[in-house]
């Protein structure tokens, strides 16, 4: 749902000359397949070993159904073009991120 919400709003990103990414630790052989199951237009990073994740908080320990597990925390980072992180929402629900990510890249833009 969060993938195919950006891609949705991929024109709107552009105009704001921003470029949208996902990361996990699924394989480039698995990205290509989602990508096409679900006709995506966003880019996937494979991280097998979670190195990237880790260091911006979208791998570690996690609550789910009451249990403590390690994987995967939905998050999103806005990085600005001189590297720094501009944004950073390091636990997040699917439905609706993407227009919120929006909203706060334009905020920036403005700025």
């Amino acid at each position: 749902m969060e993938a195919a919400e950006f891609t949705a709003d991929l024109q709107a990103f552009g105009e704001l000359d921003a470029e949208v990414f996902g990361c996990s630790p699924d394989s480039g052989e698995r990205h290509r397949k989602f990508i096409a199951k679900h006709q995506l237009g966003v880019q996937l990073l494979s991280d097998p070993e979670h190195k990237v994740m880790e260091k911006y908080g979208a791998w570690g320990e996690k609550m789910l159904y009451g249990k403590t597990s390690i994987g995967v925390i939905r998050s999103t980072v806005i990085i600005s073009p001189t590297g720094k992180i501009a944004a950073w929402w390091k636990k997040v629900r699917a439905k609706g991120h993407a227009r919120a990510v929006l909203a706060r890249l334009g905020e920036l833009a403005g700025e």
